[in-house]
C-alpha cells in the first residue's frame, strides 16, 4: 500500500520577539499514524501545532494539509481545510453554560445541515465512542476531569475529522485516567482511521500511542525515531529527560 502524506512542513520558523522557538523545521506526517511530539517547556511544541492548524503565522516557511498551504491564504478557505480536523485542547475546552450533548451539537450544526433528530442520534453515537452516553443532558461542572477530557475527544471527532491534533490530552489526570485516555485516543485513530498529532511529556501516553516519536530542542528537531530508540538512547540529554519519568 502506497504511502500517504498528509502534512508536509517546509522550513518553518516561528519566533516571539527576539526569541526564536521553531528554526527551519521541515517534518512530514503520514496517513494513518500517530506523531507524538516531545520537548521541554517552552521548546514550541503547542506553537508547532497553532501554525499547522492556522491560529499562528508562521515568519517562514509553508505548511501543506492534503497538499493545501495554510499559510497565507482566506480565513474562508483556511476554515475549509479546517473542516477535516479536529483539535483536543488541554483543558477539553467545554462550554460550561451548555449541556453535554448542546457541546457536542455545536460544531455538529455549524459545519453541516443537519436535523435536530439527527444531530441527536449523532451525538448519542459519539458519546457511546466514549463510553460515556449516559452524560449527554449532564453540565460540564458535573464531570471528573477525565470526563471532561472524553466529552472534549468527543467534540473533537463528532465531526468526522481525518486528522486530529492534541494538546497535552493527559494534562491534570491521574495515572488511571491518563492511561484510559491514551487507549481511547488509540482506539478511536484505529476505528476512525485518523492520522493524528500529539503535544506530549507524558511517556507512558506515548508508549501506548505513538507510531513515531520527534523531540524539539532548542527550536529544531533533535531526535527521531520510536519510543524504544529514544528512551534506551545513551545520548545526555534524552537519558536525562526520561530518566526523570516513569515508565510502565
Amino acid at each position: 500500500m502506497a504511502v500517504v502524506e498528509l502534512i508536509k512542513i517546509e522550513n518553518l520558523s516561528k519566533a516571539f520577539g527576539n526569541k526564536v522557538i521553531l528554526d527551519n523545521i521541515s517534518l512530514n506526517v503520514y496517513q494513518g499514524e500517530n506523531l507524538v511530539v516531545f520537548g521541554q517547556s517552552g521548546t514550541g511544541k503547542s506553537v508547532l501545532l497553532k501554525c499547522i492548524i492556522g491560529l499562528l503565522k508562521p515568519d517562514s516557511g509553508n505548511i501543506l494539509i492534503k497538499g493545501k498551504s495554510v499559510v497565507n491564504i482566506s480565513n474562508k478557505d483556511l476554515n475549509e481545510i479546517r473542516k477535516n480536523t479536529g483539535f483536543l485542547f488541554q483543558g477539553a475546552a467545554l462550554y460550561d453554560s451548555m449541556t453535554v450533548r448542546e457541546n457536542l451539537e455545536f460544531p455538529l450544526k455549524r459545519h453541516s445541515k443537519i436535523s435536530d433528530d439527527e444531530a441527536y442520534e449523532k451525538v448519542v453515537n459519539t458519546l457511546d465512542l466514549v463510553s460515556l452516553k449516559d452524560a449527554v443532558d449532564k453540565m460540564p461542572s458535573e464531570l471528573s476531569g477525565g470526563m471532561k477530557k472524553r466529552i472534549g475527544l468527543a467534540r473533537s471527532i463528532i465531526t468526522d475529522p481525518e486528522i486530529m491534533f492534541y494538546d497535552e490530552p493527559t494534562t491534570g489526570l491521574d495515572p488511571i485516567s491518563s492511561k484510559e485516555i491514551s487507549e481511547l485516543i488509540l482506539d478511536l485513530q484505529k476505528k476512525l482511521k485518523m492520522t493524528s498529532i500529539i503535544v506530549t511529556h507524558d511517556l507512558n501516553c506515548a508508549h501506548i500511542i505513538s507510531d513515531r516519536n520527534i523531540f524539539l530542542k532548542d527550536g529544531k528537531i533533535a531526535y527521531k525515531g520510536k519510543i524504544e530508540e529514544l528512551s534506551k538512547s545513551d545520548d545526555k540529554f534524552l537519558k536525562n529527560f526520561f530518566s526523570n519519568e516513569i515508565i510502565h
